[in-house]
């Protein structure tokens, strides 16, 4: 079984499905969900990755792509296949879908390839950029409809992932039946790790939380991609670690 990292970009258009729920779709179709002790395989998780916002780079609402790593037994040209089908019968007819499918056992410049993703949250990168990259180092790269311009942000998250230190995962997180979320709680680091599924908790400071400490949990739970994990991202507040705001996680 091969393991493949794939992003889309660029699909929706307001009021539209998003992107990342498009992705989510994707996925399930490669790799019908087998949970793993009631949860999904950490790696299916989406992330999104924010990209630069500029006046000459169109984009719906954020500007972000969505990226995502499957293992199946599928071939490169029957995944393909499924991406496109579901690209095409998704996306926004407004939209200028992008799709970069990169085989992780393959001989690729991963310096490049972040190099690339870092570079697009900061400055405007070209369709002919992307695809010269691309065709450099192996990742297919493949437009589906409008000016295909999502393909720059299908490349740059390929990147971004890789990279280990950016992204937010899709979605908020669930703690479980037994536990009432519209009210805060206080769970260890262990427990909220096993309920979520998630590798660890992660201070604003990048300090790694032992599984003993306590986090007071509250509103909307949302995790990160950062050290190469999929985490928690906490901070302290007067001596009490708490989930992070909405501001805190703006920055992944």
């Amino acid at each position: 079984m091969k393991a493949w990292l794939i992003c889309i970009d660029d699909t929706d258009d307001i009021g539209t499905k998003g992107t990342g729920e498009i992705a989510e779709e994707i996925a399930a179709k490669l790799t019908p969900l087998t949970l793993q002790g009631g949860q999904q395989p950490i790696t299916r998780f989406v992330t999104r990755h924010q990209l630069f916002v500029h006046p000459d780079i169109p984009y719906t609402s954020h500007n972000s792509a969505m990226c995502f790593q499957v293992e199946t037994e599928l071939d490169f040209t029957e995944i393909k296949s499924i991406c496109i089908a579901h690209l095409l019968q998704e996306s926004a007819s407004a939209s200028d879908p992008g799709l970069a499918i990169l085989d992780l056992a393959s001989d690729y410049n991963v310096e490049q390839l972040i190099a690339f993703g870092q570079q697009s949250k900061v400055e405007v990168k070209t369709k002919e950029q992307a695809y010269a990259l691309a065709a450099e180092i192996g990742v297919d790269l493949s437009e589906h409809g409008g000016t295909g311009q999502g393909i720059i942000g299908a490349l740059a998250g390929l990147g971004l992932r890789l990279s280990g230190q950016d992204g937010r995962v899709k979605g908020q997180l669930r703690l479980g039946s037994d536990i009432d979320e519209s009210l805060a709680v206080q769970l260890s680091v262990a427990q909220v790790l096993k309920q979520t599924g998630l590798q660890a908790a992660i201070a604003t400071t990048g300090e790694v939380l032992s599984h003993e400490q306590v986090v007071s949990l509250a509103g909307q739970i949302k995790a990160v991609y950062t050290q190469h994990q999929f985490a928690l991202l906490v901070s302290n507040e007067s001596g009490e670690w708490r989930n992070a705001t909405k501001q805190q996680l703006k920055a992944y």
